[in-house]
């Protein structure tokens, strides 16, 4: 797996011109080695890679990319320096985005005869389609997430905390075999739930409430993400009229996601059904986003996307309205795209639910 990864990369450094490529994003580094240590890079060249770590990984290193070879340095900068000028290469290029100036001039004062290029989304491009293995990963990750859903519906009531629901909700997840969480779980609840990355706080959940809950887990160092919202005690007709909205508005959008579709035009279609009905303003982020190794990756369903989806994409579908002062709706499924069109991996109920 990690060996066809690499070798993909090195046909990519030869179409771009490039001696070799320095990997530093944890995650793509991850990607491409298996490695999960803190520290480290990976110098890829048309020949072959090497995994650069510290004494504290050096071990792992070995074990966990046995298809690479293994180069401990004293510091990053001594054994990219080294490393670089015991390869001869000339031109060698660096991901920008994960870059610092700072970095790149210490690079370059130490290694003045090579050529620095900037590259952007070597690694990314190869990472936007996932294989069957990291697509296993991913849905054994979206079921414990939705097990997590309904564990945790137990708990919603008049008088517990949101920081309280989040901590059990994290508690269960990892002791059913979670790594860990994605990201901390939103628990949002009332007026709260109108702010789309709010942090679980010592609110008190009150009868007529929205709350919102977004979570994932990570399970093999992949990610999954789920988004409900459920009211507590009594509900409006306002709330009800909102919800409906933004369930209509989702599944215009699942019906849309497909291999061949722009995603700026699925989002724009959502905005549209907001628009129709006045409150357009309201949804102010983006329809969703890829799902792999990180729980935001490419591609993105947004106004702003210049992609187009593809088999073996899995991205989140995740409408909402945010009403300031309020409360909010957002709800939010897992899809993976496929040959024949999309499979939806979070089936947890999205009916109107009142607890």
């Amino acid at each position: 797996m990690f060996e066809s990864r690499i070798d993909r990369l090195r046909e990519r450094i030869a179409e771009e011109g490039l001696d070799a490529l320095i990997v530093t994003d944890r995650k793509n580094r991850e990607y491409l080695s298996g490695f999960t240590g803190s520290a480290g890079f990976l110098l890829v060249s048309p020949r072959g890679g090497v995994l650069a770590t510290d004494f504290r990984y050096e071990e792992q290193a070995k074990a966990q990319s046995p298809h690479l070879a293994v180069y401990r340095y004293e510091t990053p900068r001594d054994g990219l320096s080294r490393l670089v000028q015991a390869k001869k290469v000339g031109i060698v290029g660096f991901e920008a985005v994960h870059t610092s100036c700072w970095e790149l001039a210490e690079w370059e004062e130490d290694n003045p005869d090579i050529t620095w290029r900037q590259t952007r989304g070597l690694v990314e491009s190869q990472r936007i389609c996932k294989d069957e293995e990291e697509i296993r990963r991913i849905r054994q990750a979206a079921r414990l997430t939705d097990k997590g859903f309904e564990h945790i519906l137990e708990y919603l009531r008049p008088g517990v905390q949101e920081q309280e629901v989040a901590l059990e909700l994290e508690f269960f997840l990892r002791r059913e075999g979670a790594e860990g969480v994605s990201f901390a779980p939103i628990v949002a609840s009332g007026p709260n739930s109108a702010l789309p990355h709010a942090q679980p706080g010592n609110r008190i959940l009150e009868s007529g409430d929205f709350v919102v809950l977004d979570f994932g887990v990570i399970i093999e160092g992949y990610c999954s993400d789920l988004t409900r919202t459920v009211v507590i005690g009594r509900a409006s007709d306002r709330q009800r009229e909102i919800y409906e909205l933004v369930l209509k508005a989702q599944r215009y959008a699942l019906g849309e996601v497909a291999p061949g579709k722009d995603a700026a035009a699925i989002d724009k279609g959502v905005r549209d059904i907001f628009a129709a009905e006045g409150v357009a303003e309201y949804f102010g982020h983006g329809l969703g986003h890829g799902v792999g190794l990180e729980v935001h990756e490419e591609p993105t369903l947004s106004s702003r996307s210049k992609d187009e989806l593809r088999a073996g994409m899995l991205v989140t579908v995740e409408p909402g309205l945010y009403f300031p002062g309020w409360g909010g709706v957002r709800i939010e499924d897992l899809v993976l795209l496929t040959s024949q069109g999309m499979e939806n991996l979070s089936s947890s109920p999205k009916d109107f639910l009142v607890l």
